[in-house]
């Protein structure tokens, strides 16, 4: 049987194939999406929301947190094995700080999940970039690690092209 000549044809947007579910086109869920009130919706771009932005920051900032605390353990077993001897492996599956980093790690996990269910990646990616500036304070701090000015402007180069993709309209 010959096909059709515009069988290969993409389907127009917002439809599906004939038969399948049903005949009613299928809506985009982004299409529903409004900027503000009396405003038309904007196709392939979600605007950010409060409860978004807090998601996102909320599992930028746990990811950050849990790794500090997965290094901080790491230290603990590593200092233990050099002390005593032993695996490290498991000196750091039965440090309490490796198991809580790797806690705080997949809560943060979940909450990326969440915050992609709400925002398109391309927008939600470069929201991990405040992760090095919360890292980087945090092991100098918390740590006492050292960093040096090209650090902190890279950090802040890093952060500021976050910036630029979250405030630029497409």
């Amino acid at each position: 049987m010959a096909k059709p000549p515009d069988a290969n044809a993409p389907l127009p947007r917002g439809t599906r194939p004939a038969g399948l579910l049903g005949s009613e086109p299928e809506q985009d869920p982004q299409d529903n999406v409004t900027g503000g009130a009396g405003q038309q919706p904007t196709p392939g771009r979600r605007q950010l929301t409060i409860t978004s932005v807090a998601l996102l920051l909320f599992a930028v900032v746990s990811a950050a947190t849990g790794q500090v605390m997965l290094k901080h353990g790491m230290q603990i077993a590593t200092a233990r094995v050099n002390d005593s001897g032993g695996s490290l492996a498991l000196r750091a599956a039965t440090t309490p700080w490796v198991l809580l980093g790797l806690v705080v790690f997949g809560v943060s996990a979940i909450a990326w999940l969440a915050a992609l269910s709400r925002v398109p990646l391309s927008v939600a990616y470069p929201f991990n970039a405040l992760g090095y500036l919360v890292i980087l304070i945090a092991s100098i701090l918390l740590l006492h690690e050292k960093a040096n000015a090209l650090t902190w402007v890279g950090s802040f180069l890093v952060v500021s092209g976050l910036l630029i993709v979250v405030l630029s309209r497409p």
